[in-house]
C-alpha cells in the first residue's frame, strides 16, 4: 500500500487534472497497468511465465498499455495518459519517471539477452517517442516528441529529433544545439513522398520527350 500511495501521489503531483487520489485510482489506466504489471511480474520472476503474460495481456486489453511482464519497473511511475505505450521485456525504467502515450521502449531485432532500454531515475520520455535498443538513457534525461533514440542519451541530456540528438546537457546548449530543434528536424516520411513526387516528374518528362 506504501508503494500505492507514493504512486497516487506522484499523479497528483504531475497531472494538474488530477483532482484526487480516489478518482486516480479507479479512472487512470497507467495506475491500472503498473498494479497488473507488479502482479504478472510477480508471476514472471517466480517462472510462471504463462500466467504472468495472461496478466500482462489482460491488462493491455482494459488499459492500451502493453508491459512485458519481465520489464522492470521502479517506484513512482506517471503513465500520462498512456494509450500505445509499450515496454519490452529487458527493458528497465527507474524511479520518478514520466512516460506519455505512444512510447515504445523496445528493441531493434539485431541484439541477443538484454535487447532493451534502461532508463535511469526521473527521466521523462515525450509523446510518441521510441528508445530502441540495450542502452542507457541516464538519470534526468529528457526525450522529445517523436524522437527515435538509438544510442546512448547521458544524464541532464536533452534528445531531439530522427534520429535523436542531444541539444542541451544540463540545461545549456550542447555546440551543435543551434541546428536542431523540434520544429526543424527532418521527417522521414515526407522526405520519401518528395523523392517519389521527383522519380514522377522525371518519368513524364521522359514520356513527353519521346512524344
Amino acid at each position: 500500500m506504501t508503494r500505492l500511495g507514493e504512486t497516487l501521489r506522484a499523479y497528483q503531483a504531475r497531472d494538474p487534472a488530477a483532482r484526487s487520489r480516489l478518482e486516480i485510482f479507479l479512472l487512470y489506466p497507467g495506475v491500472h497497468a503498473t498494479l497488473y504489471h507488479r502482479l504478472a511480474h510477480f508471476f514472471y520472476r517466480h517462472r510462471l511465465k504463462f500466467i504472468a503474460r495472461f496478466v500482462s495481456q489482460w491488462s493491455r486489453f482494459w488499459t492500451g498499455i502493453e508491459i512485458h511482464p519481465g520489464a522492470k519497473i521502479g517506484r513512482r511511475l506517471v503513465i500520462d495518459h498512456g494509450m500505445g505505450i509499450v515496454i519490452g521485456e529487458t527493458a528497465e525504467v527507474g524511479d520518478d519517471c514520466l512516460i506519455y502515450h505512444g512510447v515504445t521502449l523496445g528493441g531493434t531485432g539485431k541484439d541477443q539477452g538484454k535487447r532493451h532500454p534502461t532508463i535511469g531515475n526521473n527521466v521523462l520520455i515525450s509523446t510518441g517517442a521510441k528508445v530502441l535498443g540495450p542502452f542507457t538513457v541516464g538519470d534526468g534525461a529528457r526525450i522529445a516528441a517523436n524522437a527515435v533514440v538509438l544510442s546512448e542519451i547521458p544524464a541532464g541530456a536533452t534528445a531531439v529529433g530522427v534520429p535523436a540528438q542531444v541539444v542541451r546537457l544540463h540545461g545549456k546548449k550542447v555546440n551543435y544545439a543551434a541546428e536542431v530543434d523540434q520544429t526543424s528536424v527532418n521527417n522521414p516520411t515526407l522526405e520519401e513522398i518528395n523523392t517519389l513526387v521527383r522519380r514522377v516528374e522525371a518519368l513524364e518528362r521522359t514520356l513527353y520527350e519521346k512524344e
